[in-house]
């Protein structure tokens, strides 16, 4: 590089936007983030700006979908034509140090910004007849390279438009209550009393090993997308993509999963129960379901992940991960218990700023230590205090019938299944208890009031209500539409 010259790094430019070339999940992280101006060549520059334009129109950036915008904005000749685009993406070998590549032009856009400001703060210096005045202008330059590069800068409130926000969102609630309503769970008081799962909320449901935290979770996941065409990303660390479709679709079916599992020469599916599943394997084909059953995944991967499935679907409206603790920290170091309490607080963090970036409630289970003779509290969840620090809900679920003693179970002051959600924390309202029954041969949680009557405090439930089957294993008809 010449002495005069600006830094820059053409090899480090046209390997980028090679990547992009043939990388969607690269387009995804980088592309919206990347400023033509972070180019030292003009020509990278309108390929850049032409890249941007083909992903804000939900399009993949290929060579096809890439030159054909520039060619409909007449800026083709100006990016250096078919042929310079063509060699970009055949010199492009692989995306796995695309990171690197926009470390180094990150690095060379900042100096040549710095570089120009420099040279105006020397000329002002040269002619300021106060050093007030030079000193103020030196910092203005420099404050405004940095909230170039920083989106979130502290912003004032003076012109208005955001409190009018505010005020214009509570006067729409107070019209239309539904305006405001989140995904529904498909548990009626759980949905009033928080108006749905809110966008951008971390929502942690904690249990013991063994209480139902997977099959509360899918409960919700299936009513959002199979009732209410909703679109979700479930990531489950622990079980495999066809063990959690296995119980989404019993689930679903009211079909036995032990039947389905384990046949006896008394208990084997019927023709109805098999047309139930075929009926509700059709309709789980046709939803908007996505599973990725990576282990050891990272809040990075997952983020990386939802954006690309964000872009391909248009929408994104629930992530479900099953769970914190057996995730992978992206950079925590290994090896002992405060180290673990790091990675875990690092890993909370991550999925809190990904349900802000994603605009999304964020389903994320957390395992809790083993049955200590008491209620499920907040001290409760393993590994780390973040997990509640960072939560805008934090849901326990309390197996009454997993604590009972042989007495109480054989006398029915404890009925099997008998449940309760505990929302111990809620950032946004008020906790409160919720009464379950977990239905465990189909794997599904149901409410135990369905009149709408007001909470009631922790009780054991000593019958079945009414409405109940008479027998655990008994098939209950659950609509599929």
């Amino acid at each position: 590089m010449a002495v005069n010259q600006m830094p820059h790094n053409l090899d480090a430019e046209k390997a980028l936007l090679g990547c992009i070339l043939m990388d969607e999940e690269v387009q995804s992280e980088i592309l919206d983030d990347l400023h033509a101006e972070d180019f030292y060549q003009e020509s990278h520059r309108e390929i850049l700006r032409g890249m941007k334009a083909v992903h804000a129109a939900g399009k993949a950036v290929d060579i096809v979908t890439l030159t054909d915008r520039l060619s409909a904005d007449d800026k083709l000749n100006a990016a250096g034509g078919v042929q310079s685009i063509t060699e970009i993406a055949e010199n492009a070998i692989s995306s796995v140090n695309y990171k690197q590549y926009l470390e180094i032009i990150k690095r060379d856009s900042m100096n040549r910004k710095l570089i120009r400001a420099s040279k105006d703060v020397i000329e002002m210096c040269m002619k300021s007849p106060e050093e007030k005045d030079a000193l103020e202008f030196a910092e203005k330059k420099v404050y405004a390279i940095s909230q170039q590069e920083e989106s979130t800068a502290l912003k004032g409130l003076e012109d208005g438009v955001d409190v009018q926000a505010v005020l214009d969102r509570i006067e729409l609630i107070q019209t239309n209550p539904d305006s405001a309503r989140g995904v529904e769970t498909g548990f009626p008081r759980l949905d009033r009393k928080t108006n749905g799962l809110q966008k951008s909320d971390l929502i942690i449901i904690a249990a013991r090993p063994g209480a139902g935290k997977t099959s509360f979770a899918m409960n919700i996941v299936e009513h959002a997308c199979l009732q209410r065409g909703k679109v979700a990303a479930v990531f489950s660390l622990e079980m495999s993509r066809r063990q959690l479709l296995q119980r989404l679709l019993c689930a679903y079916s009211g079909v036995s999963m032990k039947k389905a599992n384990t046949p006896t020469a008394d208990e084997r599916l019927t023709p109805d129960d098999f047309k139930k599943l075929w009926a509700a394997s059709d309709k789980i084909k046709h939803s908007k379901i996505f599973i990725d059953d990576k282990t050891n995944i990272t809040a990075g991967e997952i983020l990386s992940k939802c954006r690309r499935l964000k872009s391909s679907e248009g929408r994104l409206d629930l992530v479900m991960i099953d769970y914190i603790q057996l995730m992978q920290g992206d950079s925590a170091g290994k090896g002992s218990a405060e180290n673990r309490q790091k990675e875990i607080a690092d890993i909370t963090r991550g999925l809190k700023i990904m349900a802000k970036e994603l605009d999304v409630p964020v389903i994320a289970l957390s395992q809790l230590r083993r049955f200590q003779g008491k209620e499920p509290q907040l001290s409760d969840l393993r590994e780390s205090g973040a997990i509640e620090q960072d939560a805008d809900i934090v849901m326990f679920i309390n197996r009454f019938d997993q604590t009972a003693s042989k007495e109480d179970m054989s006398s029915g002051k404890v009925v099997e299944g008998a449940s309760e959600l505990h929302i111990s924390k809620f950032r946004n309202g008020e906790p409160g208890r919720i009464q379950l029954r977990f239905i465990g041969s189909k794997t599904k949680f149901v409410e135990t009031d369905l009149q709408g009557r007001p909470e009631e405090e922790p009780q054991y439930i000593k019958k079945k209500p009414d409405w109940e089957e008479s027998s655990e294993d008994d098939d209950g008809d659950i609509p599929i539409e």
